[in-house]
């Protein structure tokens, strides 16, 4: 390119030594050649990503071919105010001008690719390895950097010294960071909560302290769940981050299994113990079929044959009830088989009596 542009001001100036009609003629050249690219992408580029499957390519060819063509027009202006030769300030001023517009331009354009690019991913949900949560974060970073570099560049472009920004920048982020310190934490733990994604919204998940509910929201400062109480609690995530979490509906299903321990006295019949706690557990409509119920002897008690019966439910949000329901079921299937459910029981033996009072 540089190789070009020598060769461009060395055939401008066979024009004669009127700078300006030089100037003009480099400002034309540098249109004709933007023109040129902006139809190359604009129409043969375009033809050959329209046969893709997606249109994201589509976008990208629409949204680069103007900034393209409005690059080459700036970089000819520039040219020619270099071959003008105008005083200091002017051309200072001119320059400045020109490169402003440049960065204004291309960062309009980054910013357009950036909502193209996220919107892609958004679609492509199952198959990108980008959790969906994270698609505003990674948007708003984006657009801070773009914005950021925009502002180093308009420097750049005006001549102005950063070096003494950058250090008040490094002096002012110090103090915020130090200020700001468990806002920050409960920030980087809601980056990688959300990177993580131990959990989801409408998960249930059960906590260290004791709290169980279902996630109602997660942002990058709190996580909120909502218990069974319908009392919502908000948790900062620098908590969260550095505790034990619980998540009944994780795993590769959201079933949940519960499980009804009941002890029977000594000398009841096993096998239809058994059997009595399998049909209430298949009689019950809610109750999965797969992965089917089960009862298991788990040990003699002090009191008690202790059995446990294991069945599995559709959501979490129904195992307080469902305890409820088969605990009222085992009983009254026990009574009417005759199975004695113990109770702890305490034998006196009086070794002595006192001598009665005369």
């Amino acid at each position: 390119m540089q190789e070009f542009i020598e060769q461009t001001q060395a055939w401008v100036q066979l024009l004669g030594p009127n700078v300006y009609l030089q100037a003009a003629a480099i400002a034309a050249i540098f249109v004709i050649i933007g023109k040129i690219a902006d139809l190359v992408i604009s129409r043969l580029i375009a033809k050959l990503v329209s046969r893709s499957q997606t249109d994201v390519d589509d976008n990208l060819v629409a949204i680069l071919h103007r900034p393209v063509f409005i690059s080459f027009v700036l970089l000819g202006l520039a040219l020619a105010t270099d071959r003008l030769q105008m005083l200091e300030a002017p051309e200072y001023l001119t320059l400045g001008i020109i490169k402003t517009i440049a960065i204004v331009i291309w960062y309009n354009c980054f910013r357009g690719l950036v909502q193209i690019l996220i919107a892609a991913v958004a679609r492509r949900r199952g198959a990108s390895k980008v959790p969906e949560s994270m698609l505003p974060l990674v948007n708003n970073v984006l657009k801070v950097a773009l914005f950021a570099l925009a502002v180093y560049f308009f420097f750049l472009a005006w001549n102005i010294d950063v070096t003494a920004w950058l250090a008040s920048a490094g002096i002012v982020g110090l103090a915020l960071s130090f200020a700001a310190k468990d806002t920050l934490s409960n920030l980087f733990a809601g980056v990688s909560i959300v990177a993580d994604a131990p959990y989801k919204t409408g998960d249930f998940i059960t906590l260290d302290t004791g709290e169980r509910g279902m996630v109602t929201h997660i942002g990058l400062r709190s996580t909120r769940i909502l218990t069974r109480d319908d009392i919502e609690i908000t948790i900062p995530n620098g908590i969260i981050g550095n505790t034990k979490i619980v998540n009944e509906a994780g795993g590769p299903s959201t079933k949940h299994r519960i499980r009804i321990p009941v002890g029977v006295a000594y000398g009841s019949d096993v096998d239809a113990v058994i059997a009595t706690l399998m049909a209430v557990a298949e009689d019950h409509e809610e109750v999965c079929k797969a992965p089917a119920p089960r009862v298991r002897f788990r040990q003699f008690g002090a009191s008690s044959l202790d059995f446990e019966m294991l069945c599995w439910i559709d959501l979490p949000v129904n195992r307080g009830r469902m305890v409820h329901e088969l605990n009222c079921a085992v009983y009254k299937s026990f009574r009417t088989g005759g199975i004695e459910i113990p109770f702890p029981q305490r034998d006196l033996h009086v070794r002595s009596m006192p001598a009665p009072v005369e």
